[in-house]
């Protein structure tokens, strides 16, 4: 009399089905977070040329009111100061200033929904995606690309080469 043999048809995963199962899971994570952190880099930077281009239009609007670009003594400040703060340089800030105009209501940093002010008050400053200072030199600067002025960011590595954002 023949008798069967204990059947093994509910056995759990061997060792080397559990490495391949685990070994693709990491690969398509590792494809996930790079794609992510290539997306986010792409949305910083179209966040900084739109930011660029936001304020070249308030520098460009506070020229045709005032017959000269803002000053620059290489903070984003002064750009901060020209747009929002005190934009007739009469010393009153925002809200205390009937003459005052604001060219660019974005910049408040009381109501900073695009993030790109750093500071309240006069001492502010205006901030690109990566929280870096935007540059801002007018053309008598030595450094100037433009004939009128320059304006960037510096990008992700926060270096005046490479990834810059410009509007130039």
């Amino acid at each position: 009399m023949k008798t069967k043999s204990p059947s093994y048809s509910n056995h759990g995963f061997t060792l080397v089905e559990m490495l391949v199962v685990i070994t693709i899971i990491m690969i398509l994570g590792g494809l996930s977070v790079g794609g992510f952190n290539m997306v986010m880099t792409r949305q910083a930077n179209k966040k900084a040329e739109i930011q660029i281009k936001l304020l070249e239009n308030a520098i460009e609007e506070y020229k045709l009111d005032n017959g000269s670009y803002p000053a620059s003594t290489g903070s984003s400040n002064d750009l901060y100061i020209a747009l929002f703060w005190d934009s007739d340089s009469d010393g009153d800030g925002v809200g205390t200033d009937d003459d005052q105009k604001i060219y660019l209501a974005d910049l408040d940093p009381e109501n900073n929904g695009q993030g790109w002010t750093e500071g309240t008050g006069a001492t502010a400053t205006i901030v690109d995606p990566w929280g870096a200072e935007y540059i801002y030199r007018i053309a008598s600067d030595l450094n100037a690309v433009n004939p009128d002025f320059d304006l960037f960011s510096t990008g992700k590595d926060i270096d005046e080469a490479g990834d810059d954002i410009t509007n130039f």
